[in-house]
């Protein structure tokens, strides 16, 4: 599939089908080259309470969103993670938890075996060294790749995202590993010029740096409350959802401007790609929100796999 930039028009608000939930900033790793969110240690959980998300998700489930993904940082760190996903199963919703599997919680075992929750991780060498390395934590490889194993195990849909970020990075090494494990959703992808990456390289966000798909029934609110049109996205602000409700954001004049603002993709043949960077309700999403495994290639680059 080749890709076409088009010029960025929107007709009228998309319907939002998958909502990434950013609900905090605190991560036990410490990605310092590449997090897109410069999520850490001793970063805290954001603006929006338990009720605010609660709230918005009530307000996705009624206006016809089906998918909400639980990012961060990492999501498990919330100290009302639980109670936040079980809402969204409650009112109908599927669910994805991005989640870095460095710990796992026996009661988040359950709640991740329930038949609308899927998984999504990151991984970056089959090299314990290498892994760790790039996490800033030791013993983050061999943690996540036990819990990936687990996950297996328990028959739980997980994808698994590498991020190639350096010559001679054993990230097809890893991505064999994974399949060999009995994965069946991996997926390599760059370094996106966002977050850490972008304050690495000394680089501006740019909207070269998203799929071209973003804003097309797609959504992302972080942690304070800013909605922006996915979490890569972050630097698109489009409304907030503290002082006003999703329906207002997404039929505002910021959120179609930003939408517009992105530069487009189609298939070859001038058709735009509908599936491309879009889950399918109880499947975990190929968008990979980590900025490492995303099957949504930036739109500058040659091609953007269909997600199924």
């Amino acid at each position: 599939m080749t890709a076409v930039l088009e010029t960025p028009t929107h007709t009228g608000p998309a319907r939002v089908r998958f909502l990434e939930l950013e609900i905090t900033g605190r991560c036990q790793l410490t990605c310092s080259s590449h997090c897109y969110a410069q999520a850490g240690p001793t970063k805290g959980h954001g603006a929006m309470t338990g009720d605010d998300w609660r709230r918005v998700i009530d307000e996705a489930a009624a206006t016809g969103v089906e998918t909400v993904q639980f990012i961060g940082g990492e999501p498990t760190l919330h100290p009302e993670f639980t109670r936040l996903v079980e809402h969204a199963l409650n009112v109908g919703l599927h669910v994805q938890v991005f989640s870095n599997l460095y710990r796992v919680r026996a009661q988040h075992w359950t709640l991740f075996s329930h038949p609308r929750v899927s998984l999504g991780t990151s991984y970056y060498s089959d090299n314990p060294a290498e892994h760790d390395e790039i996490t800033g934590r030791t013993g983050s490889h061999d943690s996540t790749r036990a819990n990936i194993i687990e996950a297996v195990r328990r028959s739980i849909p997980i994808k698994v995202g590498i991020i190639h970020m350096r010559e001679g990075q054993r990230s097809e090494a890893a991505r064999a590993e994974m399949e060999a494990l009995g994965v069946q959703r991996v997926h390599i992808d760059r370094v996106r010029g966002v977050g850490n990456a972008a304050k690495s390289q000394t680089l501006l966000p740019s909207t070269a740096e998203l799929c071209g798909r973003c804003a097309d029934g797609k959504a992302a609110i972080l942690p304070d409350g800013t909605v922006t049109p996915c979490v890569l996205g972050r630097f698109l602000p489009a409304g907030d959802v503290k002082s006003a409700t999703l329906t207002q954001v997404f039929a505002g004049q910021q959120w179609a401007k930003v939408a517009a603002s992105i530069p487009r993709q189609q298939r070859a043949g001038g058709t735009p790609d509908e599936d491309s960077c879009m889950p399918s309700p109880g499947v975990v999403t190929s968008c990979n929100p980590d900025n490492d495994g995303s099957d949504c290639s930036p739109a500058e680059t040659p091609a953007c796999e269909p997600s199924y």
